[in-house]
């Protein structure tokens, strides 16, 4: 029971799951609840709303109205590149009850009747591949649907997704599901890693990471050591630096393109693919020691040091300038990176024409950002006053002054920004930066919105969805309105 000095709360997920419950003293802030929130999904970004109204770490939990009711929504926010760099065609709404309803490439919706009986319930994660979705059920069992080159037809390896899958990795045509006793089943295009048979014996037990770019896998074992599979250009590469991922290896990760990064427990960073795209790191080799963490675009590698400090190295026209330091953030457009420094400036890099030249914009980046978003040709700044700043692709700069800003979302050439009380504007190219025809439903609401290649959707708070943008990436959803009126969680 809470005393007076306390308020009791709950946070509480999209889907009804509540993350935690108690009473917090009433002298804190809601910094307190976002690290509550975040302890149950380490590494992940949220936003905490009271009805639709956005709270802010700042806020002081005495300012909270309590006439509103104790509940607080949390809504988990995907890395802002990761969906647009997909390339995916379509969306996949999961549902409270654990259905799911999928629209966009007609051949997609054609494909998942055939499996719809196996999506009326229980799906709680979804992975998708240029051009077919995977659905990973409670008990662990996986469902798939979409071309069956590219993912959609498991049925070679179905005896091995009944049960104890608990994460699913895509390259463009393949999927890799990772299962709880430490072993990984791939399915798909072989040559984009759908085909995994010459190390099968590795993938069998022991492996703690996988991860996947365009065209390959590569996967952490528990022993310390990386193997890969897909495109034969990965395996080959991977060669030339094998005693250096051999052991102690404690993280890896990918550009989208054709490169991958392996930290290791020293602090060190081992690249291999492509060296138009990062997979060649020789050149700054001595300078990533003390390596906490490593962004990427796509075609190079930021490595951000302990001393916030970075080293970028791939394509060499993308390399900063002299030295930075106290940086707490890096994105990538396709050829561009933007760095926020500990005292919210900002500071660009790479091709000029896709956002590393902030120079027009320089005057409002010396202070006050709070977030840096990106799509593939553009950033922009969400600063802590509620506006924003964009710069890039000239043509992509929303006209006018927005304020009240509390998320922002790329697609592949546009944008959309929830205001506070759930409100969108949009702008950009006319898939996804055109909402006029769904502008209507986007006055209020809106809790997240999901990016795609050329379209958006958005869920707004009494589980309802929004799409925009191109018809057959997702834009038109109309075929399937009557299933997404309500009860919409979360959208892969």
């Amino acid at each position: 029971m809470a005393t007076r000095s306390e308020i009791h709360l709950e946070l509480v997920e999209l889907s009804g799951h509540v993350i935690a419950q108690g009473g917090w003293s009433a002298t804190l802030r809601a910094d307190c609840l976002y690290r509550t929130a975040r302890l149950a999904k380490p590494g992940h970004r949220c936003r905490l709303l009271q009805g639709t109204q956005e709270i802010k770490p700042s806020t002081p939990l005495a300012a909270l109205d309590l006439s509103l009711g104790t509940c607080i929504q949390v809504v988990w926010i995907s890395n802002s590149t990761d969906a647009y760099k997909s390339h995916s065609n379509a969306f996949a709404a999961i549902k409270a009850n654990g259905s799911v309803v999928t629209w966009g490439r007609l051949d997609y919706r054609r494909n998942s009747s055939a499996v719809s009986r196996l999506l009326t319930e229980g799906v709680v994660q979804g992975c998708a591949t240029n051009g077919a979705f995977a659905a990973i059920k409670a008990g662990g069992s996986v469902v798939t649907w979409g071309d069956p080159e590219r993912g959609g037809d498991s049925s070679a390896v179905a005896a091995l997704l009944t049960e104890g899958v608990v994460q699913i990795v895509a390259t463009d045509a393949a999927f890799a599901a990772f299962k709880a006793n430490g072993s990984v089943v791939t399915w798909g295009k072989g040559n984009r890693g759908g085909d995994s048979t010459a190390i099968a014996t590795l993938l069998a037990e022991g492996v703690a990471q996988v991860c996947g770019n365009l065209g390959a896998f590569a996967a952490r074992l528990s022993n310390g050591s990386v193997v890969t599979w897909g495109d034969a250009f990965f395996r080959f590469s991977l060669l030339a630096i094998a005693p250096l991922v051999a052991t102690d290896v404690v993280h890896i990760c990918a550009t989208s393109i054709h490169a991958f990064a392996a930290f290791k427990a020293n602090g060190s960073v081992v690249t291999w693919g492509s060296h138009f795209f990062g997979g060649d790191s020789s050149k700054v080799a001595p300078l990533l020691t003390g390596v906490v963490e490593v962004y990427s675009n796509y075609r190079a590698f930021v490595a951000l040091k302990a001393d916030g400090s970075v080293v970028s190295w791939g394509d060499t026209s993308w390399i900063p300038y002299g030295y930075l330091s106290d940086v707490v953030q890096v994105c990538g457009t396709n050829t561009a990176c933007a760095a926020l420094m500990i005292d919210g400036s900002v500071v660009t890099w790479g091709n000029d024409a896709e956002g590393g030249d902030s120079s027009e914009v320089a005057s409002l980046l010396t202070e006050g950002v709070v977030e840096v978003y990106s799509n593939y040709r553009a950033f922009v700044a969400l600063k802590a006053d509620g506006s924003v700043v964009s710069w890039g692709d000239t043509s992509w700069i929303p006209y006018g002054y927005l304020s009240d800003v509390v998320q922002v979302c790329g697609a592949g050439g546009a944008f959309a920004a929830i205001r506070s009380g759930g409100s969108v504007v949009t702008w950009g190219d006319d898939w996804g930066g055109d909402s006029s025809e769904v502008a209507p439903l986007l006055t209020e609401g809106v809790v997240q919105i999901c990016g795609g290649e050329m379209a958006f959707a958005a869920i707004k708070a009494d589980g309802s969805v929004v799409s925009w943008g191109n018809p057959r990436f997702g834009g038109d959803s109309s075929a399937v309105a009557s299933l997404l009126t309500e009860g919409v969680t979360a959208i892969f």
